[in-house]
């Protein structure tokens, strides 16, 4: 049998017909599919796009949020030499015709309305689409559009192609073999458009493999699928993983309400991006703030405690007292394997996570690398890396300097055929240069930095890192975003966006009445807050590295304004660039400055900001 992830999807219906392979919240029921049941729904799928003309090589979109739809229809494509392209669920219409374009796509899945209006809206991109699949049917009888077809349609569809021809599936799988091109996926993005990384199936299943090995699964596994399907390591863990280990995928209902979907579950395996543990600290954070005199001080005896190298009989109490109760309220109580990746999650955070006993570690990795390649080892955990490599991966360092620190590279046997369009090597003398700065420390592990680029120096040429100093402003319950500046500067500032869902909470509590986000970055006592928040942080960090002055956004950081990626990732020059009167006014004498403009609100109107932003100064006692 060849080595193709359809291919695994039909030896598993073969094998283990009535084993549960997905599981679906929707309307509040949890729906359930066997190996037997995806299987029959990819050959229907497929034999209905084949009737409609979808040929090998062909691009085909999936537009969505996390559905089993999304995953089945990803196959399915697969199944007949397609090529499926993943587009965020989140993503705007110029992104979307940019992809359209770029992929020649010509065929396109979609999850409801809210996804087909925009598609319908590309009126240039609309005239190179043949077909649409849509999942949900509400809304969509407003189209007459001949080129329109349900999701249940299209399966009835295949199903009858199959009573007529039952061989024809089997036909089609055989010509597809492991070197194809199983998936399209985009790039981050940081600084440019993404680029698409071609990517074979050999290599994806090959690379789950060597995960598996780093990090064992199985059958009796809970997997949530959470991070969106384009990213390249949800393709890895909800896809290739799955059919390999053929552990149990589990789709909530909606990101409201992931941890009640979360307790349902009770997940033995999660995968969540730096954001995802971000707000789960602030949330914990939130609820202690609400709780009785008792339990805040109990839970701050324990993170103080567990700090530290505590006995079998402190630690023992930290997880009778609290621990157990935190883990519940997350809807993590039978983790045994949880990670993060995408992004920095800064040290701060993963070990408040390990030190209430879950067993999180940190992966790094790219697209181009099929995701993830490094994992910290069980019992080794270093807060400050990203582990080691796996057993198919070497990692080095190109050029270091005197502390160590270069240019991160790879080498791995399992990585991309290349990007789309784009004849240019990525690969020298078989090393993938990773633009990212980090060393290899005493112990092995590899420590990320920054971005090449991204590492700075101030005006007296002191060198640092925005990434690191962001990340421990983030865990701070009440900060969501920074963007710290200081190239060629006298001194750093930052721009910080708060956490609205936990200053909001805050400010009712103390009675501090607001409207709106702008007019709560505003307040006195926000500020002040945020002030103390930033001496805490500053006081973690060598003296010259410290922020000097900062200034609180009149919105959050969002990726419908490209200043963050679609994985969450902090487009740091763009933002510097489109806030400069704000980045300039820092290195003033100036104590605020004048705001007049507008945000474009999520339902596509728009608010008009007129305020006044304070300028505050740590090294003054009032701030100002």
């Amino acid at each position: 049998m060849a080595h193709t992830i359809p291919h695994y999807i039909k030896r598993n219906a073969e094998n283990f017909p009535k084993d549960i392979a997905i599981r679906e919240k929707k309307f509040g029921i949890w729906k359930t599919k066997n190996w037997k049941n995806c299987y029959e729904e990819i050959q229907n799928i497929t034999l209905g796009l084949h009737f409609k003309g979808v040929a090998a090589k062909n691009t085909v979109a999936i537009l969505g949020n996390n559905t089993p739809r999304w995953t089945l229809a990803e196959i399915a494509i697969q199944s007949l030499g397609s090529i499926p392209l993943g587009v965020y669920s989140d993503a705007l219409e110029s992104e979307i015709t940019y992809l359209i374009d770029y992929s020649k796509c010509r065929v396109l899945f979609v999850e409801d309305e809210e996804q087909a209006d925009k598609i319908m809206s590309l009126s240039d991109s609309m005239s190179k689409i043949d077909l649409i699949i849509f999942d949900e049917l509400k809304g969509m009888n407003k189209y007459d559009d001949k080129r329109l077809i349900s999701y249940q349609n299209l399966l009835k569809l295949g199903k009858k192609i199959y009573e007529k021809n039952s061989n024809l599936f089997d036909s089609l799988l055989e010509k597809i073999n492991e070197g194809d091109t199983c998936i399209y996926c985009p790039t981050s993005g940081t600084t440019a458009n993404p680029k698409l990384a071609m990517i074979s199936h050999k290599s994806i299943l090959n690379h789950a493999k060597s995960y598996l090995h780093a990090d064992p699964k199985n059958s009796s596994d809970e997997y949530v699928s959470v991070l969106p399907m384009p990213w390249i390591m949800e393709q890895t863990y909800a896809v290739a993983k799955w059919c390999i280990c053929r552990m149990k995928v589990n789709f909530v209902e909606e990101a409201e309400t992931l941890f009640e979907d979360l307790r349902e579950i009770g997940p033995t395996f999660i995968l969540f991006g730096p954001r995802v543990w971000e707000q789960m600290a602030a949330d914990i954070r939130s609820k202690i703030m609400d709780s009785s005199l008792i339990k805040r001080s109990i839970f701050n005896f324990s993170m103080k405690v567990m700090s530290f190298k505590s006995n079998i009989i402190t630690k023992f109490l930290c997880e009778f007292l609290i621990n157990r109760w935190l883990r519940d309220q997350l809807g993590l109580s039978f983790v045994k394997s949880a990670a993060t990746g995408g992004a920095a999650l800064g040290p701060d955070t993963f070990k408040f996570f390990v030190n209430i006993g879950i067993p999180l570690r940190q992966l790094y990795g790219q697209t181009e690398q099929i995701g993830a390649y490094t994992i910290h080892r069980k019992g080794d955990i270093d807060y400050d890396s990203v582990g080691f490599a796996f057993d198919t991966v070497k990692v080095g360092i190109d050029k270091p300097d005197n502390e160590g620190i270069g240019e991160i590279k790879v080498k791995n046997e399992n990585c991309m055929q290349g990007y789309l369009n784009v004849e240019e090597a990525f690969l020298k003398d078989g090393w993938f240069f990773t633009g990212d700065a980090g060393y290899i420390n005493k112990k092995g592990h590899l420590v990320v930095i920054d971005r090449m680029s991204d590492l700075s120096y101030t005006a007296q040429k002191l060198r640092y890192s925005p990434q690191y100093i962001e990340n421990k402003l983030k865990f701070s319950s009440y900060i969501a975003e920074a963007a710290v500046i200081g190239s060629e500067k006298d001194y750093l500032s930052a721009i910080i966006c708060v956490r609205y869902s936990v200053l909001s909470k805050w400010a009712e509590n103390k009675r501090i009445g607001f409207t709106t986000y702008s007019d709560l970055a505003t307040k006195k006592e926000i500020e002040s807050l945020i002030f103390s928040e930033t001496v805490k942080v500053n006081e973690t960090l060598p003296e010259k590295q410290r922020i000097k002055k900062f200034v609180l956004l009149y919105k959050e950081f969002d990726a419908d304004d490209d200043e963050l990626t679609r994985t969450r990732k902090l487009r740091r020059n763009f933002v510097i660039k489109k806030y400069s009167d704000i980045v300039e006014a820092l290195y003033t004498d100036k104590k605020n400055i004048n705001i007049n403009t507008s945000i474009k609100l999520q339902d596509g109107g728009l608010q008009k900001i007129n305020t006044k932003l304070n300028i505050i100064n740590l090294e003054r006692a009032d701030g100002v």
